[in-house]
């Protein structure tokens, strides 16, 4: 007897704590996992599932893999007709039903919560493989599935033809989270792999385009067991650990606790993943948050919207001035990354209060800004409410807006090319210097955005795969276009930028000339090498080495010489430390081109 638990994730780099999770509480031999991408060809998963004879298949489900895990479940089915299949997860779990008459080949869906559902299912298909009418009426007891019931001896006796039944059973009781194993005991093969914790599940608030409104049970893991388990993680130095609470610091002493503890024993390695609501952090907390080793921690923060009908409407309480508040203070400390949320498509925002969210939070100069679209979940609060909102999505998943009452299809075109612009200009974190100043010269951030996807459209820029420094190359022509006047200021605005994230020893032609004497440089190392006055870290290196470690350009429009030291990188950006190096050299005067 063979069960297999399948997972199609998003990318290499993920992986499927659900399957683990799976695996880990029902401690059967039998079951064994299999983990795929959705950059894999379809044929290419299909023959793996087939050479691995499963007696049983189960797949995890969710929005980002579900069109994979159908067309595998149809061509699995024409391959082994007989092979139970199973599906199980979010995007299964609240339309079954309909999942089933949908899938023919699908034998049920694991409703919610999984781990006990799928050990008692792992005891049924061992003990009554052979007797598919026993194991239907065991499915019966099952709480948690939906599944389809084949018709019985009874059923046939004195009929030409008797059809399946779905049957609806219960959904499961919550479990206590602290009875689930822990599932990393062998981090080889997680190696290179994004490790994902959960000290939680449920959560307390209502947001209607959420799945986790739906379930209000919130229940937290042991902190004492989630201590030794954090320990492993440090212990083991795995370079990032991501919760995957819905929000962490909806109980105070339980998110202080584990912020303590991870500061406490903290070996400068490993790095903790948060989503937070940044309005429910108390004193104590930020005060604690405040003095991290930088990197230690990184928090996600989910705004959506600063509209306040909006996010009346999306039955969020979300004090954004306190939020505000919160994330600045956060970003004075230069000790922790933020990443903050916007979702396009909610009701009451149309482009102008969208872009208004947009420059409100923009302002806040997080780390990373995530631009995304609201998707439509099964089951949902916001489901319900399509009519109302004159929301339309894709049939298919993840079931992304296409327009509503307040948003129009040409509007999402529209935040979709600013989408993209953000995610290449911005929240690369390779034009930073460029870009605070660039958005000063237009009416807002959101405007600048814009325009630069217009500039992309005109030149036939969009669906090429660019070059890092082509696209230096790009926003330089995009600010010749609409600021000629200032392009040397810009160039050496760029170049900076460019330097402080690249010790590139080939020089990018946006930036002209290279404007450094050579004897000039060969004099500044033969002074470092002797005094260390700007490189006291490289104590152990020679002239040579420290010339290949760090960079030094000349900046015409300040007159200044800045030096960029590749060896001491900022844990939370991986920018250069730089410093002013004065009264060592002449510029090359040289014809910018």
């Amino acid at each position: 007897m063979k069960i297999l638990l399948a997972a199609v994730n998003a990318k290499y780099i993920h992986s499927n704590l659900a399957i683990y999770s799976l695996k880990a509480y029902a401690d059967v031999e039998e079951v064994e996992l299999a983990e795929y991408t959705i950059n894999q060809q379809k044929d290419e998963i299909l023959r793996d599932l087939y050479l691995r004879k499963p007696d049983v298949l189960c797949f995890s489900c969710y929005i980002w893999n579900m069109e994979y895990v159908e067309t595998l479940v149809r061509e699995i089915a024409k391959l082994c007709p007989h092979l139970p299949i199973w599906l199980g997860g979010p995007e299964v779990s609240y339309d079954a039903a309909a999942v089933l008459e949908r899938l023919p080949a699908v034998k049920g869906v694991m409703k919610g919560e999984g781990e006990e559902t799928f050990a008692q299912l792992c005891r049924i298909y061992q003990k009554d493989w052979n007797d598919w009418e026993e194991a239907d009426c065991k499915l019966l007891k099952i709480d948690g599935i939906t599944f389809r019931r084949e018709p019985t001896q009874g059923d046939l006796d004195g009929a030409e033809e008797a059809t399946e039944k779905i049957i609806e059973n219960p959904w499961r009781p919550v479990m206590d989270l602290s009875c689930i194993p822990f599932v990393y005991k062998d981090m080889e093969k997680f190696r290179n792999k994004i490790i994902y914790y959960e000290s939680s599940r449920g959560c307390p608030f209502s947001c209607s385009y959420c799945l986790s409104s739906v379930d209000k049970r919130l229940r937290f893991r042991d902190l004492e067991l989630v201590k030794r388990e954090l320990q492993f993680f440090i212990d083991q130095e795995v370079p990032q650990v991501k919760f995957v609470d819905r929000t962490f610091n909806c109980r105070h002493e339980h998110a202080l606790a584990i912020w303590q503890y991870i500061k406490e024993h903290d070996r400068g390695i490993t790095n903790f993943h948060f989503e937070i609501a940044a309005d429910l952090l108390n004193e104590e907390e930020l005060e604690l948050l405040g003095n991290m080793r930088p990197g230690l921690v990184q928090l996600e923060i989910g705004i959506q919207s600063t509209n306040p009908d909006t996010i009346c409407a999306i039955r969020r309480t979300m004090d954004f001035e306190k939020v505000k508040g919160v994330v600045e203070r956060i970003k004075s400390g230069g000790n922790i990354h933020q990443h903050l949320d916007l979702i396009a498509g909610l009701p009451y925002e149309d482009i102008e209060s969208f872009s208004r969210s947009f420059d409100e939070v923009y302002r806040l100069r997080p780390e990373q800004l995530q631009l995304g679209f609201l998707k439509v979940l099964k089951g949902s609060y916001m489901e319900e409410k399509q009519s109302d909102y004159g929301l339309v999505h894709k049939s298919d998943p993840p079931y992304e807006v296409l327009y509503t009452k307040w948003l129009s299809y040409e509007d999402v075109i529209l935040l979709k090319g600013v989408e993209e612009m953000v995610e290449v200009y911005y929240n690369s974190g390779q034009f930073t210097d460029t870009l605070e100043a660039l958005a000063e010269e237009f009416p807002s951030a959101f405007a600048m955005y814009e325009d630069l996807w217009h500039f992309y459209e005109m030149n036939g820029l969009l669906g090429v795969q660019h070059k890092r420094s082509s696209r230096y190359e790009i926003l330089l022509s995009f600010i010749r276009k609409v600021l000629l006047e200032k392009v040397e200021i810009y160039r050496e605005r760029l170049t900076y930028d460019y330097y402080l994230r690249e010790n590139a020893k080939t020089r990018p032609s946006f930036a002209g000339e290279y404007p450094v004497e050579k004897e000039a440089l060969r004099a500044f190392y033969e002074s470092e090498e002797k005094e260390h006055r700007y490189l006291p870290a490289y104590t152990s290196y020679d002239r040579n080495q420290m010339r290949k470690m760090t960079h030094i350009e000349y900046f015409a429009e300040e007159d200044r010489y800045i030096l960029f030291d590749y060896l001491e990188r900022s844990p939370l950006d991986h920018r250069a430390r730089t410093c002013e190096v004065s009264g060592l050299f002449l510029a090359k005067k040289t014809q910018r081109v």
